[in-house]
């Protein structure tokens, strides 16, 4: 089973060298590390860790704080991790997913993360009646009034907030945004994001454009991501798509692409709904000869 390691320091003052030498000791085989700040989401390498891990191995960090500054940050990972058939462990912290205990620990971390976001709701609700009662109309004066520079405050707070959620998503749909467009049409590339995704976190086209909109006006992502698609033959299409695949997670089996491909609800090259994995192997082949596969 092998283990990943992942070391994160803040700033550039800081060497992420203990860390490293903790992880090498506890038996990983690969170590990436990584100069960013705990709070921001859409951290490159950690993007690409998750990216390439496979099944059964595991993702190391000396600390949980390491990894996540958030609890739901921290579930947000595992369960993409758990998608993947892939674990997590902690050095210092009681976390193992390959354990019943680690599991059983984060079962109790989730539920009172759960907990505290039913108690901030009621919170927030007791507050709001308690100042209708006292007669106070909750809103900022400033908008009510129209005044212009309110206005203006509001737009750009909505437009940090927007960012940062995207921010917290990034590591779904950057990195195939970055690698498939424009080669691939956006529908196709839609469907490429929520395959590995559960339902409520899937995109429709219009939202994944919006995003990738925002990304590019800000400099994430290049530009030439919202070319226009160009013309691919019929008989290419699926072989883009299983390349596309193949491309996110080399190491994963073709069994793992036919489930892939029908939860995407592609049909094969005959039409049908269920996928074998000879056909599989037969569009790589194809992807191969055509120059789609690295």
């Amino acid at each position: 089973m092998p283990l990943i390691g992942y070391a994160r320091v803040s700033t550039e003052d800081q060497t992420p060298l203990p860390q490293s030498q903790a992880l090498k000791s506890a038996g990983c085989v690969e170590i990436h590390e990584e100069q960013a700040s705990g709070g921001n989401r859409a951290r490159p390498v950690l993007a690409r860790v998750l990216e390439r891990i496979g099944k059964g191995d595991t993702l190391v960090v000396v600390r949980i704080d390491r990894l996540a500054r958030s609890l739901s940050h921290l579930l947000e990972v595992i369960e993409r991790l758990e998608a993947k058939n892939a674990f997590f462990r902690s050095l210092t912290d009681p976390i193992d997913t390959s354990s019943p205990q680690g599991k059983f620990t984060l079962q109790v971390l989730g539920a009172a993360a759960e907990f505290e976001r039913a108690l901030i709701r009621e919170r927030t609700k007791a507050g709001l009646a308690s100042a209708r009662t006292k007669g106070r109309v909750g809103g900022n004066p400033g908008l009510r009034a129209r005044d212009p520079a309110a206005l203006r405050k509001v737009r750009l707070a909505r437009q940090d907030g927007y960012m940062e959620r995207l921010n917290e998503t990034a590591q779904d749909w950057v990195p195939h945004v970055r690698r498939l467009r424009p080669d691939l049409a956006w529908e196709d590339v839609v469907r490429i994001v929520n395959g590995p995704l559960p339902r409520e976190r899937q995109w429709t086209q219009s939202r994944l454009l919006r995003a990738v909109n925002a990304y590019v006006r800000d400099g994430f992502l290049p530009p030439t991501v919202l070319d226009r698609a160009g013309r691919r033959e019929t008989d290419d299409r699926l072989p883009a798509i299983v390349a596309a695949i193949k491309g996110a997670d080399p190491d994963i089996t073709l069994q793992a692409i036919c489930t892939r491909l029908e939860a995407m609800r592609e049909r094969t090259p005959r039409g049908r709904t269920s996928w074998q994995p000879s056909s599989v192997k037969m569009l790589l082949e194809r992807a191969e000869r055509l120059g789609l596969l690295e």
